[in-house]
């Protein structure tokens, strides 16, 4: 084929191929209309179909719930009689055991006053300070007695319900325990002064110095004096109590005594305004309303602002809702009224009186009662970096009195007679640093040499930490400052912790009473939790934290701590014992095992916030329920709603693959289609499940006959033993 005809043949095919073209866009046309036809179809499809599911689940949803309502009187009436009779049994139970040990107290006559009697604690009280010449021996014998006096009223005011404990009353037992602490301090200071008067003839041979230690189970009593004056002496250890101080040079010539008194109780924190709650009083709403009206729904908890006291100071409270969970002081809300009455009829009133008056909350958290709290004000907390927060912080371990003083004049025997300088005034401390005209904020200096300002040298401490103890991070000190009434971070340096050994080492700028300071919040919030039957009126708690894993075991109307995992320390005082859960309370927070929040701790920990009257339902149910029922910590309930809470549970001591999910609310609970192990959060019903009124009733649904007579016949005594736990623990919304 020629070179011409071939490019005609070229033309030819080309002008086919653009025909063909045309054809198959024309194709592809139409087969994309074809498709986006159907795929609107499909989706029209599929949405009429979710709208036909929506619309059957919103049927059988409206008519789940309106047989809920239809028997929701009945349901109601059924758990009244279950549980709200055992807690009210158990609440006069209880009375009657008020009753009883009041009228023993009464009955005992050993000799010793009855600390709710007004005429006889006062004699008591009077003859003891009144008494001289006491010695130590004698002091801390007394002491003994006096701290357990002391208990008793601590533990009458934190269990007796508010309508049992006239506010009068109340306010006279606070006033005793404050006399009884400042007459046993003052006892101990003159106690004191009575060895160092004799110190020379106590001296020891090897030293020439005098150093003596005497103790009990509450206090231990170190006192060294300086009567060899060694300008090269350092410092001493009392090597049996494992601790020791660093005397600075000025004084190794000095006429001096050194004293540490150590107390395993604290009476110093209450005396601080920071100990109290910065909260503002709440209207309490009746659970029990809440329970029996179907009308009634679930309202946030409203707050009102407390009076202002009108002294121009600024008043820090918080805005959130809250709810006292248990009896604090009645002494405190009335402080807080005086103070407001005093201010408003005369602003002249000294501060130290209105101080005084608010100085003192003692007992535990209960359900039973509610009080008012005081304010905290921002002059009392002075500068936030170095006061501490006693509603974030705590003393661990007791208090510390480091103690400098002057070595009184010795007594001589002279033809049969002791002979001693009385010195008015008693004990008198040695100031130091010594120059008061030198003070600054950061310590006493020394006179000016060369142009230089030289500091005065610090007094050093050593300590071994007490075994009893637990410190789950490095212990902090704080020194207690007597003006403002604080615990305070400054005038401390040079701290050394050795945590293999236990051991503390730290400087401070003069001699001051001082305590070891742990956060109360490092195990909030809880990782998981699990409430599980162990028996005819028995079951057991455990709680897992970022540190360590507890276990309490509740039988009958006792609790006991069973079990702490990784700690090191000897809890043997503790654990195994059996005790009412306000004892517990007090004994594991002394230990160091604080996994019981306050009414404000929600201000130092981000935690799961619940509806207080859902919550509080909840533990009522998981406690009437606990003899047959496990009950456990499920990650769904961060997903619901403020109204709902979801917890996972099973009957007995099934397999774990036995869990089921529970939703409830005050409105109806409900058993949940998704399991623990899901993708997404759901709160569709589980399939032909019915909406009940109570957690009771739907668990009912799907649990043997047996395990709910076993529920039926729960002691009434167990059942709110389990509830006081599960309140003062609070493992729903802080876990």
């Amino acid at each position: 084929m020629s070179a011409k005809g071939a490019s005609a043949a070229s033309k030819k095919k080309g002008k086919v191929s653009k025909t063909e073209k045309l054809r198959l866009q024309k194709e592809e046309e139409e087969r994309k209309l074809r498709e986006e036809e159907e795929a609107r179809l499909l989706a029209e499809q599929i949405e009429a179909e979710r709208l036909e599911k929506e619309r059957l689940e919103r049927e059988e949803r409206e008519r789940l719930e309106a047989k809920q309502l239809e028997h929701r009187a009945e349901e109601l009436e059924e758990f009244r009689v279950l549980l709200e009779e055992k807690l009210v049994a158990a609440e006069m139970w209880k009375s009657n055991l008020r009753s009883r040990a009041k009228w023993d107290r009464y009955m005992l006559c050993d000799g010793n006053p009855d600390p709710t009697v007004a005429q006889e604690i006062n004699t008591f009280l009077s003859l003891w300070e009144q008494g001289d010449h006491e010695d130590i021996q004698s002091v801390i014998s007394k002491g003994t007695l006096v701290l357990d006096l002391i208990h008793k009223l601590e533990f009458i005011l934190g269990d007796t319900p508010a309508q049992e404990l006239q506010q009068e009353e109340a306010a006279q037992y606070q006033q005793t325990i404050l006399d009884m602490q400042r007459i046993l301090q003052k006892k101990f200071n003159s106690a004191t002064e009575l060895i160092l008067k004799n110190a020379t003839n106590l001296s020891d041979i090897e030293t020439g110095n005098m150093q003596m230690v005497v103790k009990n189970a509450d206090v231990t009593l170190c006192l060294w004096a300086n009567l060899n004056k060694n300008p090269r002496f350092k410092g001493y250890e009392f090597v049996e109590e494992a601790i020791g101080f660093e005397l600075p040079k000025p004084l190794a010539v000095k006429s001096v005594a050194v004293r540490i008194l150590h107390t395993n109780y604290d009476h110093l924190s209450h005396q601080s305004l920071s100990f109290f709650p910065r909260i503002k009083e709440v209207e309490e709403t009746d659970l029990s309303a809440e329970i029996t009206d179907p009308e009634n729904h679930v309202e946030d908890v409203k707050t009102e602002d407390n009076d202002q006291i009108p002294t121009g100071e600024n008043i820090i409270i918080t805005d959130e809702e809250t709810k006292s969970e248990g009896r604090k002081s009645v002494l405190s809300s009335l402080s807080v009224r005086e103070e407001t009455k005093s201010v408003n009829g005369s602003r002249e009133k000294p501060a130290e009186e209105i101080e005084k008056k608010a100085e003192s909350q003692f007992g535990g958290d209960t359900s039973e009662g509610v009080s008012s709290l005081p304010l905290l004000n921002d002059d009392n907390l002075e500068d936030e970096d170095d006061v501490v927060d006693l509603r974030q912080f705590a003393t661990l371990g007791g208090v510390y009195y480091f103690d400098l003083f002057d070595l009184p004049p010795q007594c001589k025997q002279y033809r049969g007679w002791t002979i001693v300088e009385i010195l008015s005034g008693g004990l008198q401390t040695h100031p130091y640093p010594e120059d008061p005209l030198l003070t600054n904020t950061l310590g006493v200096t020394q006179p000016e040499k060369d142009g230089e300002i030289h500091a005065a040298p610090p007094v050093t401490v050593s300590l071994h930490m007490r075994n009893n103890l637990i410190f789950f991070e490095e212990p902090q000190v704080a020194r207690w400052e007597a003006k403002n009434k604080n615990w305070k971070f400054d005038m401390i340096s040079q701290k050394k912790y050795n945590n293999e050994l236990k051991e503390l080492c730290f400087s401070m700028e003069g001699f001051y009473t001082f305590s070891l300071i742990q956060d109360s919040h490092l195990n909030m919030p809880f990782q998981s939790w699990e409430l599980k039957p162990k028996g005819v009126n028995k079951a057991a708690l455990s709680i897992t934290s970022a540190f360590t894993e507890i276990q309490l075991e509740i039988k009958d109307d006792q609790c006991s701590l069973i079990s702490v995992s990784d700690v090191d320390g000897d809890l043997s005082h503790i654990l195994g014992v059996w005790m009412a859960p306000l004892a517990l309370k007090t004994a594991m927070k002394n230990a160091g095992l604080n996994f019981f929040p306050e009414e404000d701790s929600k201000n130092y920990v981000s935690i799961n916030t619940k509806s207080e009257q859902v919550e509080n339902l909840a533990y009522k149910e998981m406690a009437l329920m606990s003899s047959s029922f496990a009950f456990g910590w499920s990650k769904w309930n961060h997903n619901c709603g403020y109204e709902e809470i979801i917890v996972k549970v099973k009957e007995g001591l099934s397999s774990e693959d036995s869990w089921t999910l529970y939703m409830l609310s005050a409105q109806r609970s409900q058993r949940m289609k998704i399991s623990e192990a899901s993708e997404n959060f759901s709160d569709d019903p589980y399939d032909h499940s019915n909406f009940h009124s109570t957690l009771y009733h739907i668990v009912k649904d799907f649990s043997s006959p047996q395990a709910m007579e076993t529920v039926t016949n729960s002691q009434h005594h167990f059942v709110d033993c389990t509830y006081q736990i599960l309140q003062m623990t609070k493992v729903l919304t802080y876990s």
